[in-house]
């Protein structure tokens, strides 16, 4: 191999998205295709991202009640959540916005060191609901809502960005742009002209941002203060071009 094809061969960098399996989504001409197998192509990947405010979230919230037997414990927490549950209704959350995540009926047990054993000593009963705030702004007072109507379980809360996938748009454009920037680069640094682009993806980038922890003694506070902060959508592409030998 001459050297300037040794070059040209070498920016398919190690790392970056793979070329075989998208070889069929663009049609190539017979001399693309020759020039394909002849190694002179270059695969970069490009990022791009944005920030966008959260405008709604998804809050974990519920009761756990303890008493001697299983059915004193779930008669006070089923009361308990019906209070909650209406209190969310009546104040503008609507029925498809609440929904359960969680219900558990679990026994309490005491160790008896004289009689080597554990013995049952009660119940405990936890009630939890996801609820979907979709005013931002009133997150705080939905909070401290709940807490006056009962709730002593508070999970995690998510911020969601409703129109991520639009947001993200701009994002693709920047990490096309970055993309292109690098292929550039990395074709003049070799003596060689960037050419068609031959393949385009995107790749998926982590998994979705898992739910923010809230402690209990935030919950127990008069006002309930929220931090929106913002969401960073990011997008990151692969491309492939053709490369021509520079006159």
């Amino acid at each position: 191999m001459d050297p300037l094809m040794k070059s040209l061969t070498s920016l398919a960098v190690a790392g970056f998205l793979p070329l075989v399996p998208l070889l069929g989504a663009v049609p190539m001409t017979s001399a693309e295709a020759q020039e394909l197998r002849t190694g002179r192509w270059a695969m970069v990947a490009g990022h791009g991202s944005v920030e966008a405010a959260p405008d709604s979230a998804d809050v974990t919230t519920g009761v756990l009640t303890d008493a001697a037997t299983a059915r004193e414990a779930l008669t006070a927490n089923n009361a308990a959540m019906r209070k909650i549950i209406e209190g969310l209704k009546a104040a503008g959350i609507d029925t498809k916005d609440i929904k359960t995540q969680q219900f558990q009926i679990q026994p309490r047990y005491r160790n008896f060191k004289d009689r080597g054993a554990q013995q049952i000593d009660g119940y405990s009963v936890r009630n939890q609901v996801e609820v979907k705030v979709r005013q931002i702004a009133r997150l705080g007072e939905i909070l401290d809502q709940v807490v006056t109507l009962g709730a002593n379980q508070a999970s995690s809360i998510n911020f969601i960005v409703s129109d991520a996938e639009k947001r993200k748009d701009e994002a693709r454009k920047k990490a096309v742009e970055n993309a292109m920037h690098r292929a550039r680069l990395l074709a003049e640094a070799a003596g060689a002209r960037l050419g068609s682009v031959m393949t385009i993806t995107e790749e998926v980038i982590g998994a979705p941002r898992p739910p923010r922890p809230m402690v209990a003694r935030s919950m127990a506070a008069d006002s309930v203060p929220i931090e929106i902060g913002s969401e960073t959508l990011s997008v990151r592409v692969g491309m492939s071009f053709m490369l021509e030998v520079a006159v």
